[in-house]
């Protein structure tokens, strides 16, 4: 099973959000790579859940793909944050999911920590200059952040 990782600010949509209602949509990625990687999600697939853009980033629990990719509709919504004047109906270059909770970690796993585990040294996240929200995770990877939590 492929494994990914989903950046999400809290004050837009947590972790404990996403546990209060069980199941959403997961929109707004407007980079290429990440949504091309959106695409190739399946249904049942994991993900770590990232908290970014706030006092504590960090890994705050897992979620599932619950759905197959489709047209973010967002991007045709004048008054959404994520517009996109170029998109149409017929041409909406943009993807969306939906998603489902999994579990929530009893704390969140600092980027700090993540950064210092040799078994990561690979992983997108920690590369200086990645600023993806959406990647992909070995299995490896998996397995070493589920060992730290």
């Amino acid at each position: 099973m492929p494994y990914w990782l989903m950046k999400s600010e809290p004050d837009e949509l947590s972790i404990h959000e996403l546990q209060r209602l069980g199941r959403t949509r997961w929109d707004g990625v407007r980079n290429y790579q990440a949504r091309n990687f959106m695409r190739n999600m399946q249904q049942g697939d994991l993900f770590f859940f990232y908290h970014s853009s706030c006092p504590e980033p960090g890994i705050a629990g897992i979620a599932r793909i619950d759905g197959p990719a489709y047209a973010d509709p967002t991007a045709l919504d004048p008054h959404s944050h994520y517009f996109d004047a170029k998109a149409s109906a017929e041409k909406n270059p943009w993807s969306a999911l939906d998603v489902a909770f999994v579990e929530a970690f009893e704390r969140v796993i600092p980027l700090a920590e993540l950064k210092a585990q040799n078994a990561l040294l690979e992983l997108p996240l920690v590369q200086k200059g990645s600023r993806l929200s959406v990647m992909p995770v070995t299995g490896a990877q998996w397995a070493a952040i589920l060992a730290i939590r």
